[in-house]
């Protein structure tokens, strides 16, 4: 049974920084791409970042520049790290795995649970 797990979220000031975690069991994701995406409040869940097999990265243009995704294949594991944070990237993230698209439209055969970002102002 494949499962993604998260870790790392939590209440962080505006402009402050935070690296969110995802660890995967029940099969290796070495040679799909992973993601991070997110739902606010009120909001559907969107794309943030994605990193594919051969390390290739996508992010959605609100974060770019902020915002890096990195995979550890040897663990099974993608993490984001989250620089200059802000209020609006308040939201539940959730890593992905076996994920398919272009550019900034991804579908994912895999979900985490999800993790809370709160981003004070």
């Amino acid at each position: 049974q494949v499962q993604l797990v998260e870790s790392g979220g939590g209440l962080v000031q505006a402009g402050g920084s935070l690296r969110l975690s995802c660890a995967a069991s029940g099969r290796t994701f070495g040679s799909s791409t992973m993601g991070w995406f997110r739902q606010a409040p009120g909001k559907q869940r969107e794309f943030v970042a994605v990193i594919t097999w051969s390390d290739s990265t996508y992010y959605t243009d609100s974060v770019k520049g902020r915002f890096t995704i990195s995979r550890d294949n040897a663990k099974n594991t993608v993490d984001l790290r989250m620089n200059s944070l802000k209020p609006e990237d308040t939201a539940v993230y959730y890593c992905a795995a076996a994920c398919s698209g272009t550019v900034k439209s991804w579908t994912c055969d895999y979900w985490g649970q999800g993790t809370q970002l709160t981003v004070s102002s």
